[in-house]
């Protein structure tokens, strides 16, 4: 069933992927193909761009989100040498996600976005807020992330990361107004699944609560729409907790967002 899996994600055949993901429950979700350069199933469809099939890997229980190929190459190393913006936005979203976990040869995800020119990539990855490993200065043919784009005249991708060296806290909200990672609404539901998570926050009109300035609308809909709603704002709308209650769900996604 393995194999059949990793031939439906390769053919970039989601609902054959999705079906055997939903109906194998004993599926070793971390077997790799020997006989192509030892790829896992996250990778491969990381490398296909199917966010959907990214989605539900990594809710798998039992994924090992940083298992390499052959060559050293992380699912999210794989994502950023293609030119596919969601399944990069996933795997930096997710904490258990090694971000700047080089290969065999020391290069890291962020330098082949810098060296193939992959601006989307790199705007996304500053709004995530995750690290950002920018290399060692001079070493152009390894790390030297800002020199490589240089090098390779990226000059979009040269300014972004120079600004973001300067002063990466600013870089990082121009990016998340830029990309519409939060407007007010975005705004809204992530700080009610953050307040919420940490017990700031009561839906009882009669208990005060330092966050309630936040929650005019918010706090009137059904406790899973709030949920519905954050993550279709800051994620990808794909991906919903099942089989929780609402208390634990709020926590876990919250886990995730921050």
């Amino acid at each position: 069933m393995e194999l059949l899996l990793y031939e439906a994600i390769k053919a970039s055949n989601v609902s054959k992927a999705t079906e055997i993901l939903r109906d194998t429950p004993n599926l070793k979700v971390n077997w790799v193909n020997h006989a192509e350069y030892g790829t896992p199933f996250l990778s491969v469809a990381c490398d296909k761009g199917l966010d959907t099939v990214v989605s539900i890997l990594l809710a798998h229980p039992d994924i090992n989100v940083n298992l390499k190929t052959k060559y050293g190459w992380t699912p999210l190393y794989v994502a950023c040498l293609r030119e596919h913006t969601s399944p990069v936005r996933l795997m930096l979203k997710d904490s258990r996600v090694k971000v700047n976990e080089p290969d065999k040869d020391g290069y890291t995800p962020l330098w082949n976005a810098a060296f193939y020119d992959y601006l989307d990539t790199i705007k996304w990855w500053i709004a995530s807020g995750r690290g950002m490993d920018l290399g060692k200065p001079g070493d152009v043919g390894k790390t030297d992330v800002i020199g490589v784009a240089m090098l390779k005249g990226n000059p979009k991708v040269v300014t972004l990361l120079e600004r973001f060296k300067s002063d990466a806290t600013q870089t990082r909200h121009a990016m998340r107004l830029k990309l519409g990672w939060y407007d007010e609404a975005a705004a809204e539901m992530f700080a009610l699944v953050v307040f919420v998570s940490d017990g700031l926050l009561h839906f009882n009109d009669t208990t005060p609560s330092p966050a309630a300035r936040f929650f005019k609308i918010a706090k009137r809909l059904p406790l899973e729409l709030q949920m519905i709603l954050c993550h279709r704002q800051v994620g990808s709308g794909k991906e919903i907790i099942p089989g929780k209650d609402s208390e634990v769900a709020f926590k876990e996604l919250a886990k995730r967002l921050w």
